[in-house]
């Protein structure tokens, strides 16, 4: 639309339209206030974030025997994660993997695909670490299969890759998100349970005691009687969880109290492929929130190779 001066004269509109551009050059910038969106929106919460934090994922396994024919499977193949590679990536994920390593890993142990004596090669140690495991229980009745250096030996291997071995003493203890988590572990199959006073004592010192317990009859798909008096004592004295192993089969969890009891997780890694539940296996995995249980599952495996756990979907 255009804009008329009837009054004023050609030179004086020149002036003025000067005038104004001058003015407008020499303006200071109008400040405008401009948020850009968030490209990049965070995938938490702050209030997500502190929540998540006080979580923490245990994961537990049954027996684990790199000895015997599974030695022959790392061997043959080259690959001493070979027994680990369809599994590693489940275990590996929780904050803390437990499980009980059923042989002593030593220099020179033989390689034989029988026999009740048990042992493993140091380079098996790859296996486990590839797995993520974070503790494991030195309590069962092939422990010493090479004698008390075979134990101590096995126990420098573990300390040297960051591995926690857990034993009857001391307690021993990790702490993650701020909590102490401490593992006993016990051969029951060998020797008499301890005095329940320790699992008070022990109890008391962290904020979650886990118990590992080498009990029961081989084979057998429910515990004995004792076997549930003694967890149901055992979780009255101050510990969360009960974790037990030996029968080789899986046996029935029990939600006791404030705790939990899996009496039974069977095998995880082992070459008992004559039959089919020898070859099936449970997975505890356990939600904490903070100091309390928040959920769990039990996860099947199904073992394939003589030494090859996997995921059942």
């Amino acid at each position: 639309m255009a804009v008329f001066y009837p009054k004023l004269g050609f030179f004086s509109i020149v002036i003025i339209f000067l005038a104004t551009l001058v003015a407008n050059l020499t303006a200071k910038p109008r400040l405008v206030n401009f948020s850009p969106p968030n490209l990049f929106p965070p995938k938490y919460s702050l209030r997500d974030i502190t929540k998540r934090s006080t979580q923490t994922i245990l994961v537990s396994v049954g027996d684990i025997m790199l000895g015997r024919y599974c030695n022959v499977q790392m061997l043959q193949n080259k690959d001493w994660k070979y027994p680990f590679l369809n599994i590693a990536d489940f275990t590996s994920s929780a904050d803390i993997t437990f499980g009980n390593l059923e042989a002593p890993i030593v220099e020179n142990c033989p390689t034989t695909e029988t026999g009740m004596i048990f042992c493993s090669q140091p380079d098996s140690i790859e296996g486990l670490k590839f797995a993520g495991f974070d503790v494991l229980s030195l309590a069962n009745n092939h422990i010493l299969n090479q004698g008390e250096f075979g134990l101590a030996q096995t126990q420098e291997i573990l300390k040297k890759n960051q591995i926690l071995p857990v034993s009857p003493n001391p307690l021993s203890i990790k702490k993650v998100n701020g909590t102490s988590f401490g593992f006993l572990a016990f051969d029951l199959v060998t020797y008499p349970p301890p005095r329940l006073a320790v699992f008070g004592e022990a109890g008391r010192a962290v904020d979650i005691l886990i118990v590992s317990l080498h009990w029961g009859s081989e084979y057998q798909k429910q515990p004995a009687k004792s076997q549930v008096e003694l967890a149901h004592q055992i979780i009255d004295s101050g510990a969360k969880i009960v974790i037990g192993h030996h029968p080789h089969v899986t046996q029935p969890v029990e939600e006791y109290k404030d705790g939990l009891i899996f009496y039974s997780l069977g095998n995880f890694v082992f070459d008992q492929a004559w039959s089919e539940e020898t070859k099936k296996g449970a997975i505890a995995k356990i939600i904490f929130e903070g100091k309390k249980i928040k959920s769990y599952e039990l996860v099947p495996i199904y073992i394939e190779n003589f030494c090859q756990p996997r995921l059942v979907k």
